[in-house]
C-alpha cells in the first residue's frame, strides 16, 4: 500500500511539474510524506522481526541500505541534471524502476501476520510507558542529528568557508558515506560490545564531530568533524527501531510511537535551526543539535534489550 501510494505521488507531482500545478503537487506531497511514514515503520518492523529470527544483529545494515541509496540517488541526479534530463522524467524513472524492485523484493518478506502467545497491546499504551518515550527521545536526537546534516550542511559549508556548491555537496557526501559506512560495520559493534556503550560512543562522536565542524578555522578540519557526525548519527536511529520493537507482541504499536518521535525532529529541526541561523549563522546554530545528543545521553539506557534478549546483543 505504501509503495503504491509513493508511487502514485510522484507520479502526480511528475505531472504537475509539466503542467504547472500548484495544489494537486502540494496534496501530492502530502500524500508521498504520508506514504513514507507508512513505509518506515513497516520496513522497520520487518526489519526488527527478521533480526530477532537469526542470532546476530543487522538492523543497522537494513539504514545502512538507506543512507547508501541516498547516497546514489543524489549522485544519479546530478549526473541526469547535468545531463539536462528534465526533473519530471527523474521522477518517472524513479517510479518504475520502484515498482519493478518491490515487486522483486517483497516476494520474500516474511508472512503478513506472524502468531505470539500474549494479547496485542493498544495503539495507545506505547505512549504511557516511560521505556517507550525514552527510546522515541534516542530517535529523536539521532534523527535530528541527521536532519540537520541532510538541511544544513552543504549551505553551513558554503556560507562558511565560501567553496561554492561544488564544495558543500562534497561536504555532504562526506558525512552520508561516512554514516553509511559506520551502520554497515555498526552491526558487528552492536553484537560485541552491545546497544547502550554503542549508542554512547555515537553520540558522543556526533557531539565531538559538531564542535569540531562548528568551530573549524577551515573546510579540511570540518571535514574531519563531518566524519565523526556522521559515525555518531549513524546507529542511534536503527537501535532505537530494534529496542522499540524487542517485544514483538508490542512491536506494531511502540514502533510507530517511537517512529513519531523521531520524525518530529525531522518537521521542527529545520525551521527552528532555520530560525537560529538567521541570528548567529546557519554553522553556529548546529550547536543545537549537540545540546540535544547530550541530552539523549541520558536516556541511552532505555535501549538496553530485555533480559532474554541481553546475551544475543553482546
Amino acid at each position: 500500500m505504501a509503495g503504491a501510494l509513493l508511487g502514485t505521488a510522484m507520479l502526480v507531482v511528475a505531472f504537475s511539474l509539466i503542467f504547472g500545478w500548484l495544489i494537486p503537487c502540494g496534496i501530492a506531497l502530502f500524500g508521498y510524506g504520508f506514504g513514507m511514514g507508512i513505509w518506515d515503520v513497516s520496513q522497520n518492523i520487518e526489519g526488527a522481526e527478521v533480526e530477532r529470527r537469526g542470532t546476530k544483529t543487522i538492523m543497522p545494515k537494513f539504514h545502512a541500505a538507506f543512507s547508501g541509496g541516498a547516497f546514489a540517488g543524489a549522485l544519479l541526479g546530478g549526473l541526469l541534471a547535468r545531463l539536462g534530463v528534465p526533473l519530471w522524467l527523474h521522477l518517472m524513472a524513479v517510479v518504475a524502476l520502484g515498482a519493478i524492485l518491490i515487486m522483486i523484493a517483497t516476494r520474500s518478506f516474511l508472512p503478513a501476520h506472524v502468531d505470539h502467545d500474549a494479547p496485542r497491546t493498544s495503539r495507545w499504551k506505547p505512549w504511557t510507558e516511560p521505556r517507550t518515550l525514552l527510546i522515541g527521545l534516542v530517535v529523536l536526537a539521532a534523527a535530528l542529528t541527521e536532519g540537520s546534516a541532510n538541511d544544513w550542511v552543504a549551505k553551513a559549508t558554503v556560507d562558511s568557508f565560501h567553496v561554492g556548491g561544488s564544495g558543500g555537496a562534497i561536504m555532504f557526501a562526506v558525512f552520508v558515506a561516512s554514516m553509511t559506512i559506520f551502520r554497515y560495520a555498526g552491526s558487528a559493534l552492536l553484537d560485541r560490545f552491545g546497544r547502550v556503550p554503542v549508542l554512547r560512543g555515537c553520540l558522543t562522536a556526533a557531539i565531538v564531530g559538531l564542535l569540531i565542524f562548528v568551530f573549524a578555522p577551515n573546510p579540511y578540519l570540518a571535514a574531519v568533524g563531518a566524519v565523526l557526525w556522521g559515525a555518531g548519527a549513524a546507529l542511534g536511529f536503527p537501535v532505537g527501531m530494534s529496542a522499540g520493537a524487542d517485544d514483538p507482541v508490542h512491536a506494531a504499536a511502540r514502533v510507530p510511537a517511537v517512529s513519531t518521535i523521531g520524525y518530529a525532529a525531522f518537521l521542527v529541526g529545520p525551521p527552528v535551526l532555520g530560525f537560529i541561523g538567521n541570528h548567529v549563522g546557519v554553522r553556529h546554530s548546529l550547536l543545537v543539535v549537540a545540546v540535544v545528543c547530550v541530552v539523549s545521553l541520558l536516556s541511552a539506557p532505555a535501549v538496553r534489550p530485555p533480559q532474554n534478549q541481553e546475551q544475543r546483543s553482546r
